[in-house]
Parts: structure tokens; sequence; C-alpha cells
């Protein structure tokens, strides 16, 4: 906000904006007022044809002539007569508190507030319209990581309350990582070896029942970082048990051939971990003390399954497991998706066995690696199997890195830091808008199939243009709702520009920006710009408008990142988030969309 100064007096929005309510008076250097004129947005030059098109002229459009307008140029054939007569009654209700039988249509202003209602006319499908009966591995799982955090990897406190808001949002897979507390009989959760304060598995297992489902009714899994005793394993399973009774899936069998469905495991729970026979000490490993690599992730490091011995963290734990003990047969027979530990190559690492399905885990830069050298490998071992993708270690301050390379490759579990922000978060937000926001995205077709010679996806091979994506930016509106009137620019209305983002494959990655509408809070721009497109499956659109100042960083204002395979074509309205991902209350755009 470089264009404020102390120069510039204000006291509140009411002592400056006019009596009439129609302008914002801006006091410049104590000596004079400016009086900018509040303007409403009107209907574009599209809108206003679209009405005459489908009203035939008159200056009602009727309920019939709606549908036909949904089912036209919205493209939503299957909207019924009864669907189009409630969106009218809703609109006429919002705008006259009429009800259909006062009048049965809707005259020009009234459809062009039907166009900027996001929650009657939203970009995307807010129903689950997947097929949800494949196994687990054909799908992107929303994805936590350490998720019992509420703000950086070594100082912040540990607590539930990261954990129930990452599930009001959505996310399906949650983090914790289990440790003794000093005497050794209970378990807590912490991010081991640094300063965060614990919390009690029991309190964020509790909470992960109590809001497992608020948002989606599809399975959570809860991947363990177990650093436990033999005993404090049997703990855990008993918890595991009281806590969740009948939600908690297993099998029957220690292993799985193939993985259940989505379908079939709703309203369950599930765990993720190694199985306890993985953990047996032997006696060619290093004693607690010796040095760690300083760039490993360290809890993370216990599933890294292709770390070197001098990485592996068994002597982060020696305290705490005896060679020969007895493991908790309980604690085992849990764990539904096991995590394993193979020795030796990447090649080797990726190869899916055929007796059971498993996951692994790798770092950001191990994908990198993989991606660069085992490509195809990797897809094809996603297509059985689960591949779970972490932050490294140096990301202290919980960034997140990009999860396009982990979706190319069929990665299911892109584990993100849900406390922060920034734009790699959008993403994984915007991904999972996808289906109804239920937390389970199925994968393109392209990454299930295999050919005649078992050939699969290869994501470094060129491909030609599938589509094109239309976008029209039209308009904006709601920042004076949402902000005060000084929160841009001191002296003036905003100057406001959007920047529209294709993000997907290397090929199809660009981005464009409006021009900038200067001293205006409802900016009119009417651009349209084109995007060739050769993986449209996985390309998101990310949108973000900015306020220009000429001095300093543009000022933010507002985002979104949406799924270009589920946008609804037609004019929509776009509702924007602030950095964290949170709603604006009233800030949103009018776009079209048209993919071709």
């Amino acid at each position: 906000m470089g264009k404020k100064d102390k120069m510039a007096e204000y006291s509140n929005d009411e002592d400056n904006i006019n009596d009439n309510k129609g302008s914002y008076n801006y006091r410049m250097f104590s000596f004079f007022n400016r009086k900018f004129k509040i303007t409403e947005p009107e209907p574009p030059a599209d809108v206003q044809n679209l009405f005459a098109q489908y009203s035939e002229g008159h200056h009602e459009m009727t309920v019939n002539q709606f549908r036909s307008f949904l089912a036209g140029h919205q493209s939503e054939p299957n909207c019924t007569l009864e669907e189009a007569e409630r969106l009218v009654a809703e609109v006429l209700h919002r705008r006259h508190h009429l009800t259909r039988y006062a009048r049965n249509g809707l005259k020009l202003d009234d459809f062009f507030q039907f166009l900027l209602s996001d929650d009657l006319n939203g970009p995307i499908n807010k129903q689950v319209h997947h097929d949800m009966c494949e196994p687990l591995s054909h799908y992107f799982i929303y994805t936590g990581h350490n998720s019992y955090l509420t703000g950086n990897q070594l100082s912040s406190d540990c607590s539930e309350v990261p954990i129930v808001r990452a599930l009001q949002r959505g996310v399906r897979v949650i983090e914790l990582d289990l440790w003794p507390n000093s005497s050794k009989d209970e378990v807590l959760v912490l991010h081991g070896r640094t300063l965060t304060t614990p919390v009690s598995l029991f309190k964020c297992l509790k909470s992960i029942r109590d809001y497992a489902f608020v948002r989606s009714p599809y399975p959570v899994i809860i991947t363990l970082e177990d650093h436990l005793t033999p005993e404090l394993q049997e703990k855990v399973a008993e918890m595991l048990v009281q806590i969740f009774g009948d939600m908690l899936y297993y099998p029957e069998s220690d292993s799985l051939i193939q993985l259940p469905s989505p379908e079939l495991l709703k309203y369950r729970v599930m765990i993720s971990t190694k199985p306890p026979k993985e953990y047996l000490e032997s006696s060619g490993i290093k004693q607690k003390g010796t040095p760690r690599d300083n760039g490993s992730e360290d809890d993370d490091d216990d599933e890294d399954m292709l770390q070197s011995s001098s990485e592996q963290e068994d002597e982060d734990s020696s305290d705490c497991r005896t060679s020969g003990q007895l493991n908790s047969p309980g604690y085992k027979r849990l764990i539904t998706i096991h995590a394993g530990k193979p020795k030796g190559a990447l090649k080797d690492a990726l190869q899916p066995a055929a007796e059971k399905v498993r996951r692994l885990s790798l770092s950001e830069q191990e994908l990198e690696k993989a991606a660069t050298t085992n490509g195809t490998d990797v897809v094809r071992f996603t297509q059985k199997n689960i591949l779970r993708v972490y932050p490294k270690g140096t990301r202290i301050t919980s960034s997140n890195y990009k999860p396009m390379v982990g979706w190319m490759h069929g990665a299911q579990m892109i584990a993100f830091n849900m406390q922060g922000y920034g734009k790699s978060l959008w993403l994984m937000h915007g991904m999972f808008k996808a289906n109804g926001g239920c937390g389970y995205v199925k994968k393109p077709d392209l990454l299930m199939k295999k050919g005649i010679n078992s050939e699969v996806f290869d994501p470094k091979k060129k491909l030609l243009v599938q589509k094109r994506l239309k976008v029209k930016v039209y308009l904006g509106d709601g920042w004076r709702l949402d902000f005060s009137h000084t929160h841009f620019d001191a002296y003036s209305p905003p100057d406001f520009y959007t920047k529209i983002y294709i993000v997907g494959a290397s090929t199809d990655s660009t981005r464009k920006k409006t021009r900038i509408i200067e001293d205006n809070w409802s900016p009119v721009w009417n651009e349209e710009f084109t995007f060739p497109l050769t993986l449209p499956e996985l390309a998101l659109l990310r949108i973000e408008v900015r306020e220009y100042d000429m001095s300093e960083k543009d000022d933010f204002g507002g985002q979104t990142c949406l799924p270009v395979s589920e946008l609804r074509q037609g004019i929509r309205s776009v509702h924007l988030h602030d950095k964290k991902g949170e709603k604006l209350k009233n800030v949103k755009l009018l776009m079209g969309f048209e993919l071709l």
C-alpha cells in the first residue's frame, strides 16, 4: 500500500462518504478533498445481448426462456423447468422479496444479478460427480503434512485446532507424529527434535472422529510416524479402537492386493504406517546421538524408503525399542495401507509388487529426481500403489512446493503444510475444488492406461493441443464492501487489473493480464484470452486481482484457483479469496468460459 501516506487524513468510511452515499471523499495534504462517484456495475454488452436473444426482445425473460438460456448458453442441458423456476423465484425473492406468484420472470437487472450470484451461478459443479467405485490408488487425495502444527516446523505449538480446520476444508489425509513422553507411559503428538510443544494423541484422535466427515463423507486416512515402544503401540491400538469404534476400517488379511474404493469406505477411518516388524533394530545400526544430515526431513525420513543407512532414523528411537521385543499384534492388524522400506536403487523401489499394494514416500527433491530419470516407472507404480510426496526439511516456515510434478506422475498424496499460505497452496485448494470438494479427485484416464506392451503415459513426451480455453474477464465488484476506502490508496479509488494463469503441463503453463482500470471500485475490463491446452485434464486456472502501485509492490486484491476440467461454460460468477484461501465476503468477478 505504497500510496498511503501520513499526509492523508481520514477517520472512517462513514466520515468520508458523501451524504447521498454516492461518492467517496479523499483528503489530500490537509488542503482539499477529492470526490469520486461510487458506481454500481452495469450489465456488459454480452449480457444485454443474451437477455435480448433469449427473451425474444421483450423486457422480461420467462421461466421457459430462462431454462433455454441455461441449457443453451450455459451448457446445462439437464436443467429442468422446475429447477429454472426455483432459480427465478430465488432471484426475485433476494432482489424484491417477491414470490414466484407475484412475478414469473426476470428483467434485465434481475438476470444480471443472477449471473453475479456465485452460489446460484458458480464456475464449477458443487456436487460429487466422479466415479467413486474404483480403488483408492485411482484418485488424487487431499493430503496434509504435519497436520498438528499451528505454524512453523521448529517452534510452533502442536494442537488439534489445525487438524479440525483441515478436515473442515476437506482434507482427507491427516499426519500425526507419535512420540513417548519423558516417562514413556503416554503418547504425545509433536515434531521430533524441535521446540514444538506437544499435544496429546487422545485429543487429536477425538478431534478427527468429531470432524472427519463434516465436509465430506469419503474416508479419512491417518498416516502415523511412529517412534514408540511395543507397549505404547499397543496403547495406541486400544485408543484407536476405543475412539473410532465401527468407524475404523482394517482388512481381514495382513495385506491388500487392491485397495478398496472411496464409495465402499464412506464414513470410515483408516491407518497407514510401517508394520511394526519393520521397526526392529538390526545389529549394525548407529547409536543415538550420531549426527544427522541437516538437509533431511526429520520425521519423514522414517518413511524415506531410499535413504542411505547413514540417514536412517532408527537411532532416534533406539531407546524406545529393543531387538527381539514382540510388537503389538493389535497395532499391526489395524494398518490398512502399509508403508514398506525396500532397499536399493530408485528403479527397484518403484517396481509394483504383485502380491500386495503399499505406500511409498518421497521428498519433493526425490520426486524431482525420479521424474527426471524414472518418470514412467513412477506413473506405473501409482496405477496400483500409493505415492506420498512430502516437503523438504528446509521448509521450516511451513512453505510448500509445486504440486504439479507429483500430479503429472500420478502421485496420490501430495502432502502440504495447510497452516500457511502461498501460491502453491492456492493450487492445492484449486485442485480439490474438483468433484464437489470431497477430497478425492479421480485421476485422468491417461495416467491409468496401459498399452499393448504395458507402456504407460510419459510425462516428458511432447503432446499435441487437445483443447482451447477461452476466458473473458468482464468486470469485478465487492471490494468497497469488504475493504476500507483507503485500504488500497489513501488518495483515490483503486486501480485494479486481473492476472490469469494456466498451471499444468510445461507447454500449457502461461499467464496473461488485463489492462489497469484506474480509480474505480467496480472495474470493467471486457477482455478475452485464449489458452491452448495439451493436457486440459490436469490444468488449473489461477486468477489473481492486483491493485497497481506506482512506487511499491502492487497490492493484493483477491485470488482463486479452478480446475479447468470442471469449469462450467458460459458466463459465471467467480468468488475471490484472501491469501489464506478464505472466501472474501463480497468480492467477485464476472467471467466467461468456453472450452473448445
